[in-house]
């Protein structure tokens, strides 16, 4: 089985009660909600890859507040068409980040077709990835308790 590697940056921007989204169709099309970011290039520093990202995605311009932890993830990639399986482990950077400029749009050409600003409480009823939820809880244990910051599910 053929391995692949995939190293990404994801920024948590959190303000006035709402957390910052993309919006990216799911393999069946169905669209779900991200947290903004992606992979990172070779040699990009991942500082970079985040803000890159985010501008790309939302239109904004971000400051990174600070490393909030790194989620690993494995899993089997079925066969497509003439290639093989994969064995796919992903390894994402989470950082908190603060927009410090730009205005919201929406990526054209990318993985992404729209970007939105949630409340905190609305995120549960979401169709988002579990992604949305690590990063959320790695940003309320690290300080984002606060007005900011409610727990999963409440209102």
């Amino acid at each position: 089985m053929r391995q692949k590697l995939r190293v990404a940056a994801y920024a948590i921007c959190v303000r006035d009660g709402q957390v910052l989204l993309a919006r990216s169709p799911a393999e069946d099309g169905t669209p779900e909600w991200v947290l903004p970011g992606g992979g990172m290039e070779h040699g990009e520093d991942p500082y970079d890859t985040v803000r890159r990202e985010v501008l790309e995605e939302t239109g904004y311009r971000i400051e990174v507040t600070g490393l909030l932890g790194v989620s690993s993830f494995r899993r089997p990639l079925p066969r497509r068409g003439l290639r093989r399986p994969v064995d796919h482990h992903s390894v994402r950077l989470l950082y908190a980040g603060r927009v410090t400029g730009g205005e919201l749009t929406f990526e054209t050409g990318g993985s992404t077709d729209m970007a939105a600003w949630h409340d905190l409480a609305a995120v549960p009823a979401l169709v988002r990835v579990p992604l949305v939820d690590t990063g959320l809880d790695m940003w309320r244990e690290r300080g984002g308790a606060g007005p900011d910051a409610h727990p999963r599910g409440a209102a």
